[in-house]
Order: structure tokens, then C-alpha cells, then sequence
């Protein structure tokens, strides 16, 4: 079995405990090395998902019966748009421990096959209800993402409408719910609600986990202009001149925009500048477990899909 490269500061000790734990089932030796690798998957996924999958999947020779290897291998093959191994790896971990928590990557992964009919099932089944408040959240980004993905702008827009997205209290699923709310009323043509609801998910969005403050900076007109490449692109220009004999006085070159270079890292030009009431509810029908997927693998979004950034 080929093994990948292990740092030497990777111990194996900085896994949840929670999934040490759950390794205590193998050898010691063999728990060591699935640890290390499920460090490496944890380290990798959001950088480089490529390399991220290829240590899921040592893991997964090694320890293909527990659960959260099985599981680590689902977000590998997930963040690598491997949507039918995702969906398959998520199954096997919650057979394994009975638990609800995949239930909204699992509908997101039915979207990434093209059935977002299945996801809306999905939405509707009786498991939503034992799903806590984030997992609650994040299925109802997926549902409006499969309303989108069916183009039902309306019932996308409709189906995100709910206390949380009313609340003004910041928790860690706000700035995502309030960015697909905003996305979905500007494909509605609504772009006076959507600038104000990218402008909230700026307001939530502390660890910059959405390109809200992008979108909304692109509504109002503004342009960011780096000063210190704009420097650079002088210099060359300069270099240029003089390779052709053309060079500069001694004088100019010496107070040649020398200020243009100092602390300020951007330059920026402007130019200017609830909830929605009406909309029927989105229908969500009541669901049923899903088989096992076959299909194509291969879709723009995810789970959390920052388009839906659902």
C-alpha cells in the first residue's frame, strides 16, 4: 500500500478526541497512522483538496470500518466535487453511528448529481427535525439552493425567509444565510434588498468566510486599484525607456512619484452608492431516505456553495 509523506511536527494527537476515541478500536501502531492521516485530510481540505483526498484515501485502506474515516473521506471526495463517492462514504458513516448530522452534505451531494428534486425530498423528511440548529440551517441553504438549481427563484427566496435570518443575533451560520438571501434577490432582479442584505452578511461575516464585502463593493461602483502595482508597472515602464537610450534627467528621476509608494497598500476610486413580503412558502415535500447514488460526478456548488454559498 503506497503511503504519502508525513510531516514531522503531524503526531497524530491533534485529532478531536471524540475520533481518537473511536481509533482505539485498532492497534496502536495502525491508530497512529490513520490519526496522522486524517490530521493531513483536516489540514489540506480547504488549500489543496487534491491533496487532502489523496491522504483520506490512505486512511481509508487502512481503517475503511470506522466511522469517522469513512466520514473524512465523504468531505475529501466532497471538496474534490466527487459527488457519488461523497454521497456513498457519508451513507456507510451514518449506518455506522445512526447519526442525522450528514443528512444536509448528503441532500448537497444529490444537488451535485443534478437531482435537486431528491435534495428537496430530502428537505422534507422527518430527520431535518432531529438536526440541530446549524444543521437545520444548512439544509435550508441547500433546499433553496435545489429551488434555484430548478430555477424557482421565488420559492429559493422564500424558503431562506425564517426567524434566523430575521434575527440580529450573529451566530456562526449568519453571514452564509443572509449572503444566499441577497444572492438569490439579486437573480431576482431585486437589487435594492440584495445590496442591503450583502451589506448585513459584511456585517457577520468576521472570518471572511463569503466574498460579501466583494459583492457589495461591485454594486456600489467601487474599483480597487493596488498602488503598489501600479508602482511596479512604472518602474518597468521606466526601465523600458532607458533600455532605448530614452532615459530620464537625474533630477526627475530622483523625485519621479517616490510618494506614490507609501503605507497605503490600496487606492480607492468610488463612484456612489425586510425581509421581502410575499411569495407563496417553498414546497417541501416529505422525503424518503436516499439510495445508493450512481451518477456523474461534477457541479459548480456544494454544500455551503458560496454562489447559494448556500
Amino acid at each position: 500500500m503506497k503511503r504519502l509523506p508525513i510531516p514531522e511536527d503531524v503526531t497524530g494527537e491533534e485529532i478531536d478526541k471524540d475520533v481518537r476515541q473511536e481509533l482505539q478500536s485498532l492497534p496502536k501502531t495502525l491508530a497512529d497512522d490513520v490519526a496522522k492521516n486524517l490530521v493531513m485530510v483536516a489540514r489540506l481540505i480547504d488549500e489543496d483538496p487534491e491533496g487532502a483526498y489523496g491522504y483520506s484515501r490512505v486512511a481509508l485502506r487502512l481503517a475503511s470500518r470506522v466511522a469517522a474515516v469513512r466520514e473524512a473521506a465523504g468531505f475529501a471526495a466532497y471538496a474534490n466535487q466527487k459527488y457519488s463517492e461523497a454521497l456513498a462514504e457519508f451513507r456507510a458513516a451514518r449506518r455506522m453511528t445512526g447519526s442525522v448530522d450528514l443528512w444536509p452534505v448528503m441532500a448537497d451531494c444529490e444537488r451535485g448529481l443534478g437531482r435537486p428534486e431528491k435534495a428537496l425530498d430530502m428537505a422534507g423528511a422527518p430527520e431535518v427535525h432531529k438536526l440541530d440548529k446549524a444543521g437545520q440551517v444548512e439544509m435550508r441553504l441547500v433546499a433553496a439552493g435545489a429551488r434555484r438549481d430548478m430555477e424557482q427563484l421565488d420559492a429559493a427566496i422564500v424558503t431562506l425567509q425564517s426567524p434566523e435570518l430575521a434575527s440580529n443575533s450573529v451566530q456562526p451560520w449568519t453571514a452564509r444565510l443572509r449572503y444566499a438571501y441577497a444572492d438569490a434577490l439579486l437573480a431576482a432582479g431585486r437589487d435594492g434588498e440584495a445590496r442591503e442584505w450583502f451589506a448585513k452578511a459584511v456585517e457577520a461575516d468576521k472570518d471572511g468566510s463569503t466574498d460579501a464585502s466583494d459583492r457589495l463593493a461591485e454594486m456600489d461602483g467601487v474599483e480597487f486599484v493596488d498602488a503598489l502595482v501600479e508602482v511596479e508597472d512604472q518602474d518597468e515602464q521606466q526601465d523600458v525607456r532607458e533600455d532605448d537610450g530614452d532615459s530620464l534627467p537625474v533630477e526627475d528621476a530622483e523625485a519621479r512619484d517616490l510618494t506614490t509608494a507609501v503605507d497605503e497598500d490600496v487606492v480607492v476610486v468610488e463612484e456612489s452608492d425586510a425581509l421581502v413580503d410575499g411569495a407563496d412558502s417553498a414546497d417541501v415535500e416529505e422525503g424518503k431516505d436516499s439510495a445508493d447514488a450512481e451518477g456523474s460526478e461534477g457541479s459548480e456548488d456544494g454544500l455551503g456553495r458560496e454562489a447559494d454559498k448556500d
